[in-house]
């Protein structure tokens, strides 16, 4: 089922929306309606993602490398004395 929405786009987002239901002969409301889906999707995902590791960051005995540790093994790339990664 399906319902109707007013959105706001400025003329420059319009006249791309205009030329691509053009060059693929759909609708601007199919075009606009799958945009929102995959952004939908791609933002559940990445909260859902982001909940899941605070979930295992907050447990006792999660373990976590300082910030300077990855600083020095990255600056070490591709030299000589090339650090192993911190552990």
């Amino acid at each position: 089922m399906s319902t109707t929405m007013t959105i706001r786009i400025d003329e420059k987002t319009k006249k791309k929306l205009d030329n691509l239901s053009k060059a693929t002969e759909r609708t601007k409301s199919f075009i606009i309606g799958n945009a929102i889906k995959d952004f939908l999707e791609l933002n559940e995902w990445q909260v859902q993602a982001i909940k899941n590791t605070i979930k295992k960051a907050d447990k006792p005995d999660a373990k976590f490398i300082g910030h300077e540790e990855v600083v020095q093994w990255l600056d070490s790339w591709g030299k000589k004395d090339e650090l192993e990664p911190p552990k």
